[in-house]
């Protein structure tokens, strides 16, 4: 399964600034950000520890935090201004997530060191890995302590 394009409705925004940022993107990026944004809102209603997410701007970025339930770290979406056609989810550089999905799904990702992964808006997206990805995000704080993450109990 892939994020493809689409004709889908997206949901509406709540923020004006946010719709902005959207609408500042060229249509082929912005549309891969706004599947990306329905999946991040698709996998949180699906994981039912996480709650409702708060949609926000930091660093100019449109940002997802768990703010409910304050189960997960912050998910930002944006394009890679450096290179045509990329964008990107990012997570806080600081927490183990990006290392335990390289060592999940190996090459099916592009990296950005521990911070991000790229796509290019011309490439499918494996869908079933990002959403796992997602989901371990969204509830990074209820596990940071497991061994899953790499850390001691």
């Amino acid at each position: 399964m892939k994020i493809k394009n689409s004709t889908k409705k997206f949901r509406p925004f709540k923020n004006e600034k946010i719709k902005g940022i959207f609408d500042s993107y060229p249509e082929n990026i912005r549309t891969k950000l706004m599947q990306l944004r329905e999946l991040v809102f698709d996998v949180a209603s699906k994981t039912k520890v996480v709650g409702k997410i708060k949609e926000t701007l930091k660093w100019g970025q449109p940002s997802y935090i768990t703010a409910q339930s304050k189960s997960g770290t912050t998910i930002r979406l944006d394009r890679v201004k450096s290179e045509r056609g990329v964008y990107a989810l990012y997570v806080h550089c600081q927490t183990p997530l990006i290392a335990k999905l390289r060592s999940m799904y190996g090459s099916a990702f592009t990296y950005e060191k521990n911070r991000a992964i790229h796509f290019n808006y011309y490439e499918d997206v494996p869908l079933v890995k990002l959403r796992n990805f997602i989901a371990m995000a969204l509830t990074y704080h209820l596990n940071a302590r497991n061994k899953y993450y790499g850390k001691k109990q």
